[in-house]
């Protein structure tokens, strides 16, 4: 199981809302993609986005270790700052890259394969606000979250 983390001390974290596997993005002529499927140790063998300084790193690895299971390095880059820069660089070849499965759900990329991780830990997402914005309407939403319980894909 694998909580999308949040660390920072002015965001309160709420009932999960969704859980969901991983993929991996793979140009549609990568020779992951005749497989079918991807594993936590083919992260090793390909370069994965680097998204630089500006991410929290305790987010980075969580969603993108920096070693695979057996514990070799995942090489990093080239540089992405947004989903559609990953998704054109995974696109011409230049890298491959874990996602959430909800984004191969959503987006259907020309060029792009969305190959299931498995052995890969789920994802939960969870409501998450800035602590300052608490209130009874926040609450109230969150606890209708929680007695809905958490959609999984």
């Amino acid at each position: 199981m694998l909580w999308l983390p949040v660390a920072e001390p002015d965001l309160t974290v709420g009932p999960t809302v969704l859980t969901g596997g991983r993929v991996l993005a793979v140009a549609a002529d990568h020779p992951l993609a005749e497989r079918g499927t991807a594993s936590p140790e083919d992260l090793g063998d390909n370069h994965v986005v680097d998204f630089g300084p500006g991410v929290p790193e305790y987010w980075v690895t969580t969603m993108v270790p920096t070693r695979t299971p057996l514990g070799r390095r995942i090489p990093r880059g080239p540089a992405a700052r947004t989903f559609h820069e990953i998704l054109s660089l995974v696109a011409s070849g230049q890298c491959v890259h874990p996602l959430g499965e909800i984004a191969a759900r959503y987006n259907s990329p020309p060029g792009i394969v969305f190959l299931p991780v498995r052995d890969a830990p789920t994802i939960h997402y969870a409501l998450t606000w800035r602590s300052t914005a608490d209130g009874p309407t926040l609450r109230a939403l969150a606890q209708t979250a929680a007695d809905l319980g958490a959609i999984s894909l």
